[in-house]
């Protein structure tokens, strides 16, 4: 018995219906155009944007731009082998890094691949590099200091747990120095460090490495690197990946140290990126979006209230200058969202003061409320005899004949200089700190040579854990966090003196 036409065809398009109903064609593309690490993509009509993208042959890369027609995707791993026309599959999944305590000691790129040959990273948890930073009521106000183990900082800028404290300077000047020095006097404080290197060459890196584990740092220390010779999505994955890494633990109640070294190669691989996908250019060719950039991953820093355990995450990201130009556009980003900045001047650093702060520049905005008693005290005019001897300096030094005010103010301005002066990996704890800075305000130090300054503070160090008087005096400052309620720093430094 003949069918009517029109049976057959409702039959025919049910089939079909069925058909691609079985087949998903949403999540399957293909690549229209590759090149640089950035492959576009027809269809994918319902991807998700940062979610993770399958190329085939273990090649995989992220959605970032969902345009109307194509989807534009950043490709980890060797772009090369992306070619036209390859299919490419939704995963469902945002892109997500292993974390955990199987990464401390490690070395790995910004996809959790291992880059230290100590084989396989055994972690069951992952977590997403996106992540909505934690509210305002979920936080605390920061309260305990971070030592960094560095006197000018420590006194003049000193940094809280949960702080953002920006370094910046020009290249060469003393930035990485800084933060690779505050990682090491982290030992025994039971602070997790991270140090995410971005567009550094290998050599710099290794070099950051070997001394970590020189000073025994890599226990507690996790590297996470993008080098120079990679490809710009993963330069700008990595601060991500290594924030993320970061909020496992403090949401486990620890405190974490996390360096980003450094946010301007992170920005020119973003602008990098945007560029190659087509995003409209703003200011200095990078895209509008570049304040949200460092925003939105700073922001996730923070100081966890105690229902959430109390955690913490410290960043200290780090941003180069040209010519200690801090107004142009990326400085004058991150230091409007960071919560102070340690500048770091050439001038100062040709000139033999290293660490090459400037005191002047250089601020805390709430870095005191952490601070201990003591150093508060004892450092409390510092930053104003640095200025009013930068400033003395600068009139007297074409005249002569000077009055004894004066004279007194310029011999102990270069008592201060030097004093605030500190080698390479000589971290100082904190009680020692105090006692130095206390002899330098209380005038100890006005008839010591400029020149035996640094032999005086070493031998003063020395005494503190010899003789009975120092050791009380140590006892006191670390017990209480507060200068002695006596004569015992006094009595200490001139028995000191005059056993000398």
């Amino acid at each position: 018995m003949a069918m009517k036409i029109d049976e057959i065809s409702a039959l025919i398009k049910e089939q079909i219906k069925k058909y691609s109903q079985d087949l998903e064609t949403n999540s399957i593309g293909t690549v229209i155009r590759v090149g640089d690490g950035i492959a576009f993509v027809y269809g994918l009509d319902d991807a998700m944007n940062g979610e993770l993208l399958d190329f085939g042959n273990e090649i995989y890369g992220m959605a970032l731009n969902l345009e109307q027609d194509q989807v534009g995707a950043i490709i980890f791993g060797n772009a090369n082998n992306v070619k036209e026309g390859d299919t490419v599959k939704c995963t469902k999944r945002i892109l997500e890094v292993p974390v955990g305590k199987a990464l401390l000691g490690r070395v790995i790129n910004p996809i959790g691949k291992p880059l230290d040959g100590l084989g396989e990273i055994k972690t069951n948890v992952y977590r997403p590099i996106e992540k909505k930073a934690t509210g305002v009521m979920a936080r605390k106000s920061v309260n305990t200091p971070l030592q960094t183990g560095i006197k000018v900082i420590d006194a003049l800028v000193p940094i809280g747990r949960g702080q953002r404290e920006l370094i910046i300077g020009d290249r060469q000047t003393g930035k990485t120095s800084i933060a690779i020095d505050t990682i090491i006097n982290q030992k025994g404080k039971d602070v997790i460090c991270i140090y995410v290197a971005i567009g550094q060459k290998e050599s710099t890196v290794s070099n950051v490495i070997e001394t970590l584990k020189k000073y025994d740092a890599m226990s507690y220390s996790i590297v996470v690197s993008a080098s120079a010779s990679n490809m710009a999505p993963l330069l700008y994955l990595a601060p991500y990946a290594g924030v993320t890494i970061a909020e496992e633990f403090m949401f486990q109640g620890k405190d974490v140290l996390i360096i980003y070294d450094d946010l301007s190669k992170h920005a020119v691989s973003y602008r990098e990126l945007s560029l190659l996908l087509k995003r409209p250019p703003g200011r200095e060719a990078f895209p509008g979006d570049v304040f949200y950039l460092h925003s939105r991953l700073l922001e996730r820093s923070a100081k966890l209230n105690d229902e959430l355990g109390g955690g913490s995450i410290t960043a200290l990201p780090i941003i180069e200058t040209q010519a200690g130009d801090i107004s142009s556009y990326i400085p004058t980003n991150v230091i409007s969202i960071t919560d102070g900045q340690i500048f770091l001047q050439s001038d100062l650093f040709y000139s033999g003061v290293r660490p090459a702060i400037n005191a002047g520049l250089s601020v805390s905005r709430v870095g005191g409320n952490a601070q201990i008693k003591a150093i508060k005290k004892v450092s409390g005019n510092l930053r104003l005899d640095l200025a009013s001897y930068r400033e003395l300096e600068s009139f007297t030094q074409f005249g002569s004949d000077l009055d004894p005010v004066t004279k007194m103010k310029l011999e102990r301005g270069k008592r201060t200089i030097e004093v605030l002066k500190q080698g390479l990996h000589e971290a100082m704890a904190v009680e020692e700190q105090v006692v130095i800075l206390f002899a330098l305000t209380k005038g100890y130090l006005d008839d010591i040579p400029v020149l035996e300054i640094k032999t005086f503070e070493e031998e003063l160090v020395r005494f503190l854990y010899r003789d009975e008087l120092g050791k009380k005096v140590i006892k006191i400052l670390s017990e209480t966090k507060d200068l002695p309620k006596g004569k015992e720093i006094e009595e200490a430094l001139e028995k000191f003196k005059s056993e000398r």
